[in-house]
């Protein structure tokens, strides 16, 4: 990466506008829709979640995808310095707020990236076995500990060896996952599955519920409210025209998040998984499709090592969201503020990766795991999108906001602002059509 121009931030920079782009993809491809998104549309019933998700996606979360983006290009800080511009103390909370959220889901991301690494590793030897397995015994803890250690040592090295793992990743995972849909429309449960995915039962577009995670998972897949994007944001050129580069992003993790449905849920219906499964859905459904596939174990290797790489990115992703905040406010040196964070996600992922192991810890009768992603993952990460919405569109000057996304055209801003300052009210008219 390049140095930033501006003399007085000496921040490095994405080295281009396409870099950005597929470092901001893979972030969010790994997790937020390879794993998170068919259990989200199996848990939520199927093609009407899809309906729904589509929906929010293009209205509401892509709108507040350009602002935290550019925000985060315009001031070129960490979260809580980049909110802090919209108000010097609401802004700072809020801004501590969304980092404390990504502490919380990125210390179960990385319990879920052990996961992939721990299926890579079986795929190697050729023992791929069942979750209930891998599972019982202290696998899921062991690979976390693993997995943290060495996010930690490479963010030590810096945001360029983020670039390089991107670029790298994109291209071949996406070719090993068209191979695997080409193989999941020749198996028994395709036709369902497409039914499934396709077919809508509208009168679930009635359910407040259904459009609660269908509003959560869009902000998840495009990392709304997280402080992925005002981090990722800060990186960028000066030049770079945000709006398209956004669309670009926005498409390929729908797509992406699309494809992985038609490659997990033929196989569900096929093997007679049940949909609604849980976080554990692609990795109980996976192993028994590489047992039937010609050449089924070297892909198998293929798959779970990509896998891991995105699962990675997602996690680097969140880790330097929380550094950049550690590291600026506190005043510290980066490789300082690795550590620290690192030794903070090896403390607050333990219950999270316990919850798969012989103690399954659990709390409301759900693996932790899984509570934390549905509470953290729906809930707040709704609520911080729209506060961070209100707050930039209600306090920034327009001409600010249209300034940020790098474009002549005044019409994104008027989008922007519109849905921005709409949200905190909808939310609201939400949150009552639910409990109703």
């Amino acid at each position: 990466m390049s140095e930033a121009t501006n003399p007085n931030k000496q921040r490095a920079q994405w080295s281009s506008e396409p870099a950005f782009v597929f470092s901001m993809a893979a972030a969010a491809v790994g997790l937020g829709n390879l794993w998170r998104f068919p259990y989200m549309v199996g848990e939520n019933g199927g093609a009407a979640f899809i309906i729904a998700y589509l929906i929010a996606l293009a209205v509401i979360a892509l709108p507040i995808m350009m602002m935290e983006v550019g925000a985060g290009r315009l001031a070129q800080g960490s979260a809580v310095a980049t909110f802090r511009t919209a108000h010097p103390r609401i802004g700072s909370m809020y801004g501590w707020l969304v980092v404390l959220l990504t502490i919380a889901i990125t210390s179960y991301y990385l319990v879920i990236t052990g996961w992939t690494l721990g299926y890579a590793v079986r795929a190697v030897s050729f023992n791929l076995t069942t979750f209930d397995e891998f599972s019982a015994g202290w696998e899921s803890l062991w690979y976390f500990f693993a997995v943290t250690v060495l996010a930690v040592l490479l963010l030590i090295k810096g945001v360029s060896a983020i670039e390089k793992l991107s670029k790298l990743l994109m291209p071949v995972l996406l070719i090993v996952i068209l191979t695997l849909v080409g193989f999941a429309t020749r198996v028994d449960g395709f036709a369902q599955a497409r039914e499934f995915m396709f077919q809508a039962d509208l009168s679930l577009l009635g359910s407040g519920s259904l459009w609660v995670f269908a509003i959560g998972q869009a902000f998840y897949t495009l990392a709304v409210g997280q402080g992925y994007l005002v981090t990722y944001g800060s990186y960028i050129p000066e030049k770079t025209h945000v709006p398209r580069a956004c669309m670009v992003v926005a498409g390929t993790e729908t797509a992406i998040a699309l494809l992985a449905g038609f490659m997990i849920f033929p196989f569900v219906f096929t093997f007679g998984h049940d949909p609604g499964e849980g976080s554990q859905l692609a990795f109980s459904t996976l192993p028994q499709v590489f047992e039937t596939m010609r050449g089924g174990p070297l892909l198998a290797i293929a798959f779970f090592l990509l896998f891991f790489a995105a699962a990675f990115s997602s996690c680097l992703a969140g880790l330097k969201v929380i550094i950049a905040a550690i590291e600026e406010e506190f005043r510290l040196k980066a490789s300082q503020a690795v550590l620290v964070v690192g030794a903070l996600m090896l403390l607050l992922g333990i219950p999270s990766a316990l919850s798969f192991t012989e103690v399954q810890l659990t709390v409301a009768g759900m693996p932790f795991l899984d509570f934390m992603d549905q509470f953290g993952g729906t809930n707040v990460v709704i609520a911080s999108g729209i506060i961070g919405a209100g707050l930039f569109c209600w306090l920034v000057p327009r001409i600010r906001i249209h300034r940020s996304l790098t474009t002549t055209s005044r019409g994104w801003e008027r989008v922007i602002v519109r849905v921005g300052r709409a949200l905190p009210v909808l939310g609201i008219l939400l949150v009552i059509w639910q409990i109703l």
